[in-house]
Parts: structure tokens; C-alpha cells; sequence
């Protein structure tokens, strides 16, 4: 259990596999939020400038295990929380997190990883104000992503080896994160929402969520 937190601002997470549509949710809420006169501070994984370089070169190489994929990607989240996150949430701002702790539970349980070592490695993270759950189909996501790209080595779960053709490799992976997902969204309380409804649809259900946990801000 993360801890609850005192700060004048507010945090605000979106989970959900890749290609659930959470990513485009969050830029339209943080322009939103904005225009309100909030002061967002928008956080996405994998981007501290220390940490995140040796993880790309890391990936390209192909040869990450999963707990150095795992302990990698701790050492990031670590980075932005002390030097990013805290920082923004003690002035008062909101901050919206492109995913957040869960993101590395689920993907590093979907990889074999015990999931009382991971979730003790995030311990010092307080627990967000409020967390979006993108549900998707595996399978829909798939087509949504590679409209515009190819499928990553890693994204796929290929370093898992549960098949060589890479949609079915993808799908067999993002379902195991999925099913981890569906785990900590009951044991955290996540708010639902369907990757499948409207954009419109979608930030609309978003905003009316979130309009209640800002109460009280500025």
C-alpha cells in the first residue's frame, strides 16, 4: 500500500497497455486543464534525461533481462519522481503522469518478476489522487499502433520468446500485462475507462472525474 500525500497539488495518472488510447486522453486533459488556469505539469515514462538514454541504447541491443529491464526503468521512474513529480506537486500544480508505478508491476509481473519484489522497490511513491485504467483488447491495439509504426522488440514481449511472429508475440504479452492491470485496478481502486469509446466520449468522462479530485486548488 503507497502512501497517501499532503501536497498542495494533485496527481493524476493514466494506465493501460500500449495503443489503449491514454496517451492522446492525457495531452487533450492537460490542454484543458490548462485553459482552466491550472498548472499542469505533464510527466511520461521512460524520459528522464539521465536515466532514459541508457535505456533506449539498452533496448536497441536487445539483450536487457527482465530484471535489468525492470531495475532500468525503476532508476527512471526514480529520477522523475524526486526531481519532477515532488517538485511540482509541493508548488501547488497538477500533475498528469503518462503512466506511473503500475505500469512497471504489470509489465514486469507479465515477465515472470515476483510481484511483492516490485511493488517494495516503489514503496517510497505516494498513491495518485486519482488513476485512469485504459482497457483494451490486445488484438485492437495491435492494429491501432501499427497504423503509424512498427511494433518494438520490447513492446512485443519477443524477449519472452512465446512466439517469433511479433502480433503473435504482442498479443500473447500485452495479455499477461492486461491481466496484471485487471489485479491492481481492483486492489487500487482505478477508474474504468473503455478504450474503445470516442475520443469524445472518453475526455469527457475523464473531465468529469477529475473536476472533483481538484477541488480545492488554488
Amino acid at each position: 500500500m503507497n502512501p497517501e500525500h499532503s501536497y498542495p497539488g494533485r496527481l493524476i495518472v493514466v494506465e493501460g497497455i500500449d495503443g489503449s488510447g491514454k496517451s492522446t486522453q492525457i495531452e487533450l486533459l492537460q490542454n484543458y486543464l490548462r485553459l482552466k488556469g491550472y498548472g499542469v505539469l505533464l510527466n511520461v515514462w521512460n524520459s528522464s534525461p539521465e536515466i532514459s538514454p541508457i535505456i533506449r541504447k539498452a533496448k536497441k541491443k536487445q539483450t536487457l533481462t527482465p530484471y535489468a529491464f525492470s531495475l532500468l526503468h525503476a532508476a527512471d521512474f526514480s529520477y522523475r519522481y524526486t526531481h519532477e513529480i515532488l517538485p511540482a506537486l509541493k508548488a501547488g500544480k497538477v500533475v498528469l503522469s503518462d503512466r506511473y508505478i503500475y505500469t512497471a508491476v504489470a509489465r514486469d509481473c507479465a515477465r515472470g518478476i515476483p510481484k511483492d519484489w516490485l511493488v517494495s522497490n516503489f514503496r517510497f511513491a505516494i498513491r495518485p489522487d486519482l488513476t485512469f485504467f485504459f482497457r483494451v483488447d490486445p488484438a485492437v491495439s495491435y492494429d491501432r499502433i501499427t497504423q503509424t509504426r512498427e511494433i518494438k522488440y520490447y513492446e512485443a514481449g519477443m524477449d519472452m520468446e512465446f512466439s517469433t511472429n511479433p502480433r503473435e508475440s504482442y498479443i500473447l504479452f500485452q495479455s499477461k500485462v492486461l491481466a496484471e492491470y485487471e489485479v491492481l485496478a481492483k486492489e487500487n481502486g482505478f477508474h474504468l475507462i473503455d478504450g474503445a469509446h470516442s475520443m469524445d466520449e472518453t475526455q469527457k468522462s475523464m473531465r468529469k472525474a477529475v473536476n472533483p479530485v481538484l477541488s480545492g486548488i488554488g
